[in-house]
């Protein structure tokens, strides 16, 4: 399966991440997925497979999330993802897809958890330098 990105080109940890992920020798897949949000189906796969609730998938900062209420407790899973599909902006990114799992990738040199042969360092956008050291 080649690397895949959920990408926003205005969000500086997504544009970071893939920095890394083509300095560690890859070429993902990117999906813009404010245009080309992924299915209900697919959203939930992908929350299930980080391990994450879907309300923890949820960003709030820069979005409709206040106005629309979702820190409301009772809202079901399929209110929240009706509500991520209708805005895809709600979707935190950068979602980060191979064959080593699925993250998401903040910060952004979480990416390099997931990448075969990961990039030993990096400067970020930011200028901080990511250095990264296989644990294995």
């Amino acid at each position: 399966m080649p690397t895949l990105i959920y990408h926003n080109q205005n969000c500086g940890t997504s544009r970071n991440a893939l920095a890394m992920i083509q300095a560690s020798g890859e070429t993902p897949r990117v999906i813009e997925y404010l245009q080309h949000p992924p299915s209900r189906e697919r959203l939930a796969w992908l929350a299930s497979q980080m391990d994450m609730s879907l309300r923890d998938l949820l960003r709030r900062k820069d979005t409709p999330y206040d106005k629309l209420g979702l820190d409301d407790p009772t809202l079901t899973d399929e209110q929240l993802i009706d509500a991520m599909l209708a805005h895809p902006i709600l979707i935190n990114r950068p979602i980060v897809v191979t064959d080593q799992g699925v993250l998401l990738c903040r910060p952004s040199e979480r990416v390099l958890e997931l990448m075969a042969h990961p990039v030993a360092s990096l400067t970020k956008e930011d200028g901080e330098i990511v250095t990264y050291k296989d644990s294995a």
